[in-house]
């Protein structure tokens, strides 16, 4: 396993984590300060600024890309689906000008969650298998562009409004099915946030490969937690095991960055400089 504490050359800065803190280009002006050379933006942010304006500011600052957040979302009525296609073929132009290595998918749950004013249901085998077809064509797409997509897993608290595929297994399952010749056109993006819990993680985690193993996330579980969404803990605060999914997935191959993702109340009501500075020695320390 990688030692990262001399460093945080590999640390990468999921954008969310100080959305509250300032706009996109406030965000690269504060990791510029900090050395840290990497980041995962979020659609929004980079619509905020615009897409020509994202992309060479980023170049500018010398800043890599671990991903891009966020593709998926497919699960509507017959209404928006061509909604849904085309604003999932948009991620794909975006991440492509930006030069992310993927497309990160949160897949959708019940329609009338995923796509506002679809038909509401109860359905949610119905929801899995939509989720499969728009993957499969949402990958014609991609594959064009050389993007691979990265369907992340939800914890099952999610499953409604967010993402129904909710484990490692799941998401693998759709990519043997989908992509089992392993191409490179798709593959998992685990964060420990959602998988930690899973008595088959570390089996799954040797299933996937380095060749599906596309993103890699990191945040903390508090207990308690005040809130699903936006009550992640910084790493080392809560009880997950971190190091030993990170072991897990770099037994397996895995060398890219491990992304910093916290959606917390509680940080966003930090200064971006405390952050960041937090960001950074937690991962020396605790990742």
């Amino acid at each position: 396993m990688r030692d990262f504490s001399a460093d945080h050359r590999w640390l990468s800065l999921n954008t969310a984590t100080v959305r509250r803190q300032g706009d996109l280009l406030e965000i690269i002006e504060a990791c510029a300060r900090h050395g840290i050379r990497a980041i995962d933006p979020w659609r929004d942010q980079v619509a905020a600024i615009g897409l020509e304006r994202a992309a060479r500011t980023l170049r500018d600052a010398g800043l890599e890309l671990s991903g891009y957040c966020r593709g998926g979302m497919f699960t509507s009525d017959a209404a928006h689906r061509i909604e849904a296609r085309d604003d999932n073929r948009r991620a794909v132009d975006e991440a492509k000008a930006l030069g992310a290595p993927c497309v990160v998918l949160v897949v959708g749950g019940l329609p009338q969650y995923s796509r506002p004013g679809s038909v509401a249901s109860k359905d949610i085998p119905a929801a899995r298998a939509q989720v499969e077809e728009a993957i499969a064509e949402m990958m014609e797409y991609a594959r064009d562009a050389r993007m691979p997509l990265a369907i992340e897993p939800l914890h099952p608290a999610y499953a409604a409004d967010r993402a129904c595929v909710n484990t490692t297994r799941q998401a693998l399952d759709i990519c043997d099915r989908l992509d089992g010749g392993r191409t490179g056109a798709l593959g998992v993006a685990l964060d420990v946030y959602h998988i930690w819990w899973d008595v088959e993680l570390l089996g799954q985690i040797s299933r996937a490969g380095k060749g599906r193993l596309l993103a890699f996330h990191v945040c903390d579980w508090l207990v308690p937690t005040k809130d699903i969404l936006n009550d992640r803990g910084m790493m080392g605060d809560g009880v997950i095991d971190i190091r030993s999914v990170r072991r897990a997935v770099e037994a397996e191959g895995f060398e890219g960055y491990c992304e910093i993702e916290i959606f917390s109340e509680a940080w966003w009501r930090k200064p971006i400089d405390e952050v960041l500075r937090t960001c950074i020695d937690r991962h020396r320390t605790v990742v």
